[in-house]
């Protein structure tokens, strides 16, 4: 028996400019012979929980809306403030999206639209840009960012009922698997979260990157190993390296996904993207690339089963089903500071813990743990 037949929309006749020579997941993917005269992501909105996106760009013109900045309280995230690094949101926005009209540098889903939130200053600003995201229209939340977690701190009860929210309306949240696997190789918030596809890296070889994470919680593996983008000067920069890049193009083929079936339940389409990965790791699921590469061509026309593995939405039902409180996690701050340090916090950045209610015990120790995070926070080794 193989999933419920949906609305399909007609194939595009879009034409794109050919993808820059650096944009080597092109090729891999076979987007534009294969995967374009199926779909280019037309009618579908990706929210970006960022540092906000350059929109004046040419090779972004016409493709962000206006979005919030959840971290001022005002504005509408259509610039990029990402100072430090030069434009990570910017550089996430033109791998799901760009137009090509500028330096050539064309997204996987050329016909989707961006939804910029910069909501970088914790877990407090992710939550209000996940329900942003779903209250205004987008259909995908890309979230390229993250902070170490302890395993025992798990994720926060708020941010579970963030994503349930989204869920519940039938949009997918996908978030970075983490960018510290070679030293560390600590939990990372949100992508631990049940509910959230989160995605690790490989190289044009589908080896995993050293520095992706190796986590239960990876569910597939995208391009994250010199996946140039623009900055948020409009320059293209072709050796950056993290699993920001790859969830971005995770979230490109969701975007692709949902616009060839509108009407697709979320958890089938999550199913349906995880189900036609290619296993690149060990035979089977593994730690590091999940259930494999995902694969845009398959994800739009294989047949999958309806009993195809689905551990994403298998550990959101397990954790409504316990509905025991998880003890919140301590606050993050953008972690893609750069696409090549994806899951670095500011050094700056003073952590917020939600504080619910529970025993004294576990307070005091995420009050321990939060000093020690402010004190270690760091930035991917390049």
């Amino acid at each position: 028996m193989v999933i419920s037949s949906v609305l399909m929309t007609a194939p595009s006749a879009y034409s794109a400019p050919r993808p820059r020579a650096e944009e080597w997941w092109f090729g891999t993917w076979d987007i534009q012979d294969k995967v374009w005269p199926i779909s280019t992501g037309r009618g579908v909105t990706v929210a970006l929980l960022d540092s906000g996106v350059s929109a004046k760009l040419p090779d972004l013109r016409d493709a962000v809306l206006p979005g919030a900045d959840i971290d001022a309280g005002k504005g509408d995230a259509r610039t990029d403030s990402d100072d430090e690094e030069n434009g990570h949101g910017t550089a996430m926005a033109a791998l799901i999206a760009g137009r090509g009209t500028g330096t050539g540098m064309v997204g996987i889903a050329p016909e989707a639209k961006i939804l910029p939130i910069r909501a970088q200053g914790g877990n407090a600003e992710i939550v209000e840009g996940i329900k942003y995201a779903v209250n205004h229209g987008a259909k995908v939340i890309n979230i390229s960012q993250g902070v170490p977690s302890p395993e025992w701190l798990g994720c926060d009860v708020i941010t579970e009922k963030a994503v349930t929210y989204a869920l519940d309306r039938n949009v997918v949240v996908v978030a970075s698997a983490g960018n510290d696997g070679h030293e560390f190789n600590s939990p990372e918030y949100p992508a631990l979260c049940p509910g959230v596809l989160a995605v690790g890296a490989v190289d044009y070889l589908f080896k995993p990157w050293f520095k992706t994470q190796r986590q239960s919680y990876v569910a597939v593996a995208a391009p994250g190993v010199q996946t140039g983008s623009i900055n948020r000067e409009g320059r293209f920069v072709p050796k950056w390296n993290g699993t920001s890049q790859a969830a971005a193009l995770t979230s490109g083929v969701v975007a692709l996904v949902r616009a060839k079936f509108p009407r697709m339940p979320v958890r089938e389409l999550v199913q349906r993207i995880i189900a036609s990965a290619r296993d690149v790791g060990p035979s089977g699921r593994d730690d590091a690339t999940g259930y494999g590469l995902v694969r845009p061509y398959h994800a739009l026309v294989d047949n999958v089963p309806a009993d195809a593995p689905n551990p994403v939405f298998g550990a959101w039902e397990k954790a409504k089903a316990t509905a025991t409180p998880t003890a919140p996690a301590v606050s993050t701050s953008q972690s893609g500071r750069s696409p090549q340090s994806a899951h670095s916090a500011k050094r700056s950045a003073k952590p917020t813990i939600f504080v619910s209610v529970g025993i004294v015990a576990v307070m005091v120790a995420m009050a321990v743990y939060a000093f020690i995070n402010r004190s270690n926070r760091r930035r991917a080794v390049r």
